[in-house]
């Protein structure tokens, strides 16, 4: 497995980036996932639609939380064929109890915590910490990507707004 150095630094300090770092322009890896009612689903369950995939360490802290509430704000304004999932290592317990708080119910909370496929295939996982790096990737209707966002420094929100050029550009 690969080991990326000097890509983000989470409070300042340089972490390890675990996995594939994923390139605009190749196709889409499968992975499995947890919903919050812990079923399993797969990123080709939703196949044939323009995915945004909004990753973050916790949903428990502040920063997590923001960008959740703003992914979920701005898909009420997306085609019908553009879903958003929002991908942490948290359990789905917390993200079913931060979603039903938070009245999150635009937005596909997935946890990556039982299989950690996703952080390893899309160079997600922070091995100092196991959790997830925090980035967004835009997926085309063909499973391509379109957009990827490693966001140098864990405590700082995505770039929404590169997010939703990239997605008018599908």
């Amino acid at each position: 497995m690969e080991r990326n150095k000097g890509i983000i630094t989470f409070g300042g300090n340089p972490v390890t980036l675990l996995g594939n770092l994923v390139k605009v322009g190749i196709e889409a890896p499968d992975f499995k996932v947890v919903d919050k009612d812990l079923n399993e689903k797969n990123l080709y369950d939703f196949k044939g639609k323009k995915i945004i995939l909004s990753v973050m360490p916790s949903v428990d802290t502040p920063v997590c939380a923001t960008q959740t509430r703003t992914f979920n704000k701005l898909a009420t304004s997306m085609d019908d064929n553009t879903v958003v999932l929002t991908l942490s290592m948290d359990l789905p317990f917390a993200l079913n109890r931060f979603c039903a708080a938070e009245g999150i119910k635009n937005v596909i909370p997935l946890s990556d915590y039982k299989y950690r496929e996703f952080g390893e295939k899309y160079g997600f996982l922070i091995e100092e910490l196991m959790l997830l790096a925090r980035g967004v990737v835009v997926i085309d209707t063909n499973g391509i990507f379109r957009y990827v966002e490693y966001v140098k420094e864990a405590t700082h929100e995505p770039n929404y707004n590169s997010t939703l050029e990239a997605l008018k550009m599908i």
